[in-house]
């Protein structure tokens, strides 16, 4: 033990002075060691910071108080509640019966003595310095202390009067205000000043105002009312306090359970700190219920993920280290031999190099764990900012720490134990001469490689067309590429054949890469992993955009605009359509109205008391059977065989279903200017529209009579209950005369246009919508920018769209895959091309002193970074398109199979479209631009003439 001991020591010593010796070997080492470390030790800084404890998750909710109370909205129904979670339903089956709702006086379960606090919430549009924000308004008396935590006092202070407010602080910054500014809202007559700004720890970008209660929300709601507007929508919830009388516990599990019976749900402060048992939970009892939150197959994958990670990267660091440590021992094989010289055997020199990965994986662990916390540090606010909440306290875990610091130990341990093993192999006599003897590939691995290659491609082939899991895939193509990597070492014997038709600086590079494949097969094996995760994820990324831009459905013709304000009226309209023809480069512009049913004021879809609705009527004849309403409610598409309903799902009245966009009947009322900015040129539906004809684009709502129906409901509430009961809504329905385009025509959404003056003919009442515009060019940034600063002034609820087509969201990914890959390839190849200059320094003198010219240095430099770039990029694009294809493969089958159970149904799905695109502009910059630029740059920092050194001693 003692012997163990002293020769650990003295080969930690040696170790340590040879790193010290080779700094920039060492450096580099550490650099690529200690990077994923402070990335790792960062990570679990800021995942432990942002996790809330339980009691600051209280703090921040219930601030100082002991519960919050609150309407369960079941009209005083009993109820389960979750004990963590804010989830209620109602006790009973309500499956045969009318759901529960209305409210409950929850007052009357206030324990005896307790001290309560209002804490109200609604919403209203606020004037700002640009215009109007709708906004969250809060009434809650901050300063009272069981507020304490739920708001955090940025600047000035809290509202202590009526016509005082608070605002939060990205409120301030959206609105262009600041305190001391003045605050007003549409249609409210009084002003509130802004005395102070605060955030809420749980949502920075949350956009709220802060007054006392009953200053704000009430005398808003009345003036909105008064006004036919949408009120604000006041929900009130009670914090409460218990007395501290002797023996109280806060507001125990059994207390909440008593007060679910009367309606009432509670958040209690005692509950979170100490949850009950499942047993004790009545909701979790109840068929079909459970408590899955600490779900044992979601921590299995959620380890199996983060431990795949992390196998993957300590591989990545092994194979780009663990040739700088055999470079090390090589240049160190004279001192090894003088140990092997002085009586040390195998086990000492093993020890040596072993203790080399340990220095550096011991410093690279103390460095990336330092950083980690300093960079944590440092970017506290930027994080929190990106995620939109506060920290909780800086929570740094000593365990988990020396966790992450141990692994970069073992990283560094595990790089250096082929180096080890081969040094200590070498006879005393090789190392002392310098000799390195004849060394001969394994035969045995790259035949282990083609048996996994091969293996993991059979299962990814099984797994993409015989079965729908991923992971079978996913699991294939893993094994698969482990193959390739195991393979490296021949796949580069056979790069090597190429050199003979090579000029002489990539025929030496090559050559050299070919017999050195210590260090170059790691290399090109850490490229090739790297490449092979870039290729596979881009190539899933081109196929699903090429999906998603087929399936993509355009609004409205390119470059085409609609506004629609479905609410007041339409008394905003006028002012919204200007701004658009002020702002946009209009060419066409198209007013329209929509029908109203009972009251104008009314928002569309007949929301509100007195408010109706209509509809289109469906001719009996044209009716799809699959859906056709029956008096008892069932399904009526049971009735009928798969084979019988497939039939039906291709019959017209099934297929030709009209589109509903924009109002509750797909309707508009406008003229011909709306077929020109829909691009429908058609003079006879010009022409219809002129003679006060519906153009219609659904053959489904013309009866037999040409003619199509609007049913005016005049109360939405019978209708519904109507169709509960499987009946027809009552209603008045006119009839109008038709037109139909050819069949095909790209309606975007409408099912039809109403000529205003046949509205107008048949009784029936409209309201301004809103206007569609064509444009002559795209509308700019700037553009829209003032636009919708100038339709906040109105005011409105506008409902703007811009047509710009598909737009793709993966150009950011791709880009980052790209500079990923590339990074990764030119610090695999520098490190191989700094190791093989280290390593062949006699060679390159060799060649100057036959009178190679300086530029031979600089050109094999280049060469030999670009070699080691272009075989680990052309194997890791072979290998990445195939886990690509297999889970495309597997999506089509799924796909397919989905289509096929809708057909089934009786429904007429478009066929699946599941495209395999090959990136090729991915694939050429990876092939080409990354290793030309590796080459570039490896030559440019190359010195075109090394030192001269003494001549050896014989």
């Amino acid at each position: 033990m003692n012997n163990w001991f002293h020769s650990w020591r003295a080969a930690v010593r040696i170790a340590r002075r040879d790193a010290w010796r080779y700094k920039g070997r060492s450096f580099l080492v550490l650099a690529m060691i200690a990077l994923p470390i402070l990335g790792v030790s960062a990570a679990d800084l800021t995942l432990r910071s942002s996790e809330l404890s339980t009691e600051e998750r209280m703090a921040r909710s219930i601030g100082a108080a002991d519960a919050r109370i609150s309407d369960s909205g079941y009209g005083g129904v009993p109820i389960y509640q979750h004990p963590i979670d804010d989830y209620t339903v109602p006790v009973g089956d309500f499956s045969d019966k009318p759901w529960p709702e209305g409210k409950t006086d929850v007052t009357k379960v206030f324990p005896a003595g307790s001290t309560v606090l209002q804490d109200t919430v609604g919403v209203g549009k606020l004037r700002t310095a640009h215009g109007l924000l709708q906004t969250e308004i809060r009434e809650l008396k901050a300063t009272d202390p069981m507020a304490k935590g739920i708001m955090s006092l940025q600047d000035g202070r809290f509202p202590q009067k009526a016509d005082e407010v608070a605002a939060t602080t990205h409120f301030l910054e959206a609105g262009g205000l600041r305190v001391g500014s003045t605050l007003a809202a549409r249609g409210l007559d009084r002003e509130y000043r802004i005395v102070g700004a605060y955030e809420l720890p749980d949502d920075l970008r949350s956009d709220q105002v802060n007054a006392l209660p009953g200053a704000f929300l009430a005398p808003l709601d009345k003036a909105l009312e008064a006004a036919g507007l949408p009120g604000a929508n006041p929900t009130t919830t009670h914090l409460l306090t218990l007395p501290r009388s002797a023996g109280t516990d806060g507001f125990t599990w059994n207390m909440v359970k008593e007060v679910n019976t009367k309606g009432v749900a509670v958040q209690s402060r005692a509950v979170a700190l100490d949850p009950p048992a499942d047993a004790d939970v009545p909701m979790f009892q109840q068929e079909g219920w459970g408590n899955y939150g600490d779900s044992t197959a979601a921590k299995a994958a959620a380890l199996a993920a983060a431990g795949t990670v992390i196998g993957l990267a300590m591989l990545e660091i092994c194979l780009l280290a663990g040739p700088a440590f055999a470079v090390g021992a090589r240049r160190s094989r004279r001192q090894l031999g003088l140990v092997g010289a002085n009586g040390g055997d195998r086990r000492h020199i093993r020890a040596i190099v072993l203790a080399g990965g340990l220095v550096i994986g011991v410093a690279a662990a103390v460095v990336g764990t330092v950083l980690g916390v300093v960079l944590t540090l440092l970017l506290q606010p930027v994080l929190e900012d990106y995620m939109g909440q506060r920290f909780g306290a800086f929570d740094v875990r000593p365990l988990e720490l020396l966790g992450i610091g141990l692994l970069a130990v073992l990283t560094g341990l595990l790089a250096a134990v082929v180096p080890a093993v081969t040094a200590s192999r070498q006879t005393v006599l090789a190392s002392l001469t310098g000799r390195r003897g004849v060394r001969r590939s394994s035969r045995v691995l790259p035949v282990i490689g083609l048996i996994a290659t091969l293996l993991g491609a059979a299962i990814a082939l099984y797994g993409s067309v015989f079965s729908d899991q991923f992971i079978i895939v996913a699991g294939g193509s893993a094994i698969a590429e482990l193959g390739v990597v195991a393979m490296t070492p021949a796949l580069v014997g056979l790069f090597g054949r190429a050199g003979r038709w090579l000029p002489l600086s990539p025929r030496l590079a090559l050559r050299d890469a070919v017999r050195n494949r210590g260090r170059t097969a790691p290399a090109v094996a850490a490229v090739l992993a790297a490449v092979a995760g870039t290729v596979a994820v881009a190539t899933y990324e081109v196929s699903s955009e090429a999906q998603q831009r087929a399936a993509y459905e355009a609004r409205l013709p390119h470059g085409a605009v609609s506004v629609l304000v479905g609410e007041g009226g339409g008394r905003d309209v006028p002012a919204v359509r200007d701004a658009v023809q002020k702002n946009f480069p209009v060419d066409v512009r198209a007013d329209v109205e929509r029908i109203v049913v009972g009251n104008a004021n009314c928002e569309m879809y007949g929301q509100g008391e007195g408010c109706g609705r209509h509809e289109l009527v469906t001719p009996k004849a044209n009716m799809c059977p699959l859906w056709a309403t029956t008096p008892d409610g069932s399904d009526p598409a049971e009735k009928y065989t798969k084979e019988e309903r497939r039939k039906l799902g291709e019959d017209w009245r099934c297929k030709e279903q009209p589109d509903m966009s924009y109002t509750e009947s797909g309707l508009i009322v406008g003229d011909a200017k709306l077929l020109k900015v829909l691009g429908i040129k058609d003079a006879a539906a010009e022409k219809a529209l002129a003679d006060g004809k519906v153009v219609v684009f659904s053959r489904v709502l013309v009866n037999a009579g040409g003619k199509v129906g609007i049913k005016l409901i005049t109360d939405s509430a019978k209708a519904e209950e109507a169709m509960a009961q499987g009946k027809e809504p009552p209603g008045k329905v006119t009839e109008f005369a038709t037109y139909q385009p050819a069949r095909g025509t790209e309606a975007y959404g409408l099912s039809g246009i109403v000529p205003p003056a046949a509205a107008k003919a048949a009784g029936i009442a409209t309201v301004p919508l809103g206007a569609f515009f064509s444009t002559d060019t795209m509308p700019s940034t700037e553009q829209r920018q003032k636009l919708d600063a100038e339709l906040a002034t109105t005011g409105a609820g506008v409902d703007l769209h811009l047509e710009e087509g598909f737009v793709s969201e993966n150009s950011i990914v791709l880009l980052s895959l790209m500079v990923f890959a590339g990074l990764i390839t030119i610090g695999a190849a520098g490190i191989a091309t700094g190791l093989a200059q280290a390593d062949a320094e006699a060679d390159l003198k060799t060649l100057a002193a036959v009178g190679a010219p300086p530029r031979v240095r600089r050109t094999l430099s280049g060469f030999q970074c670009g070699v080691v770039a272009v075989m680990g990029v052309l194997l890791g694009s072979a290998a990445g398109v195939l886990p690509a294809i297999g889970l495309r493969l597997t999506e089509r089958r799924q796909e397919m199979s989905w289509y096929q159970q809708a057909l089934d149904q009786g429904a007429a799905p478009d066929m699946p479209h599941v495209p395999i695109i090959i990136p090729w502009e991915t694939l050429g910059a990876l092939l080409i631009a990354v290793p030309l630029g590796a080459a570039v740059l490896a030559a440019l920092v190359t010195r075109s003439r090394g030192a001269l050194a003494r001549r050896a001693a014989t």
